[in-house]
């Protein structure tokens, strides 16, 4: 579904063209830019903007299966991004990832989003309140949407440090967490997963366009000036990269945590089971002797047999009870 399809000149919206096939002639004939949004679109519809807009057929097969790792791929006549954006979803502690890619050309930028998160009308908004930033051409668009997705990883990752902390005040409560902690752990480190899958593999892109690292050098449709803007995005990034990895590493830490707590009540456990069972042998084996009814037994016809037998278990066992209890078995 075409979302919107608008010709910007000097940073200012202008009328729409009443057909697509205008619409880059237009933008070039005013030296500007069309920006065409998508929103899961049909196979029509992507076949209709690439053959006006010249666009590779790989990266269009990428548009439309979806699915995609994030990722920069340079191209004769465009430019194709990969974003992919995370949404947080609080009623379940749940992250849930969509995707966003972006087709950059001299004079048009084609948006084409997957998912129900990060609809892009907001930046929209933003840069069209900003004619200043959207003269700078097709580049102030994609960096307003990678400035976007980005800031929105630092409030999810916010949102997991906090759920973080629940968790890890629910495992060294004193009652060590319920039966289902294990399984919210296993959840929560999934939920890393696809947050890690999201961010990491941005690192590169966002270096190219910036222009640092082994990876930096001049990107075609990106205009140079516009590297301090991505330098700034690729900080963010790796804020939420290094957030990311600490959450991974400390999950995994809880988890252990957990099932060191959880071997250490099973020990307790079983030495109190073996200290009852060591006390229950005691009487067991007096009441076994002398119930085996041989004729010949010492003091089986004594007066005070009984009473003494029994005198003489009590004492054992509060013998062995207090030996139990001062070494903490019981």
């Amino acid at each position: 579904m075409i979302v919107d399809c608008a010709i910007y000149r000097d940073g200012h919206r202008t009328a729409g063209p009443e057909d697509l096939s205008d619409a880059l002639a237009e933008a070039r004939a005013a030296h500007g830019f069309v920006w065409i949004g998508l929103h899961e679109p049909s196979g029509n519809e992507v076949d209709h903007v690439t053959e006006e807009f010249g666009l590779h057929p790989l990266a269009v097969e990428d548009a439309l299966k979806a699915h995609q790792r994030p990722k920069l791929e340079v191209y004769d006549d465009s430019l194709f991004l990969v974003l992919k954006p995370v949404v947080y979803e609080p009623n379940s502690d749940a992250v849930s990832t969509g995707e966003v890619m972006l087709f950059l050309g001299d004079s048009f930028v084609v948006t084409v989003r997957h998912g129900e998160g990060s609809p892009l009308s907001a930046v929209r908004r933003r840069l069209e309140q900003e004619p200043e930033m959207l003269g700078k051409g097709p580049t102030s668009v994609l960096y307003a949407v990678a400035d976007a997705v980005v800031d929105h990883y630092l409030d999810v990752a916010t949102e997991l440090q906090t759920d973080l902390e629940e968790l890890e005040a629910e495992v060294f409560s004193p009652d060590g967490g319920s039966r289902h902690t294990a399984s919210r752990i296993y959840t929560f480190k999934r939920q890393i997963l696809e947050f890690r899958r999201a961010t990491g593999p941005l690192a590169v892109p966002v270096s190219r366009l910036a222009g640092v690292g082994a990876f930096g050098g001049a990107v075609p449709f990106v205009n140079d000036r516009a590297r301090p803007f991505f330098r700034d995005v690729s900080d963010h990034l790796t804020r939420v990269n290094e957030s990311v990895e600490g959450l991974d590493r400390l999950v995994s830490d809880i988890l252990s945590a957990h099932l060191a707590q959880m071997s250490v009540r099973q020990n307790n456990d079983m030495r109190k089971i073996s200290a009852w069972a060591a006390m229950a042998a005691i009487p067991t084996m007096i009441a076994g002797i002398y119930g085996m009814n041989f004729d010949h037994m010492p003091e089986l016809r004594w007066v005070w047999s009984y009473p003494a037998l029994i005198g003489l278990m009590a004492a054992l066992e509060v013998g062995v009870y207090r030996l139990f209890k001062s070494r903490g078995w019981l």
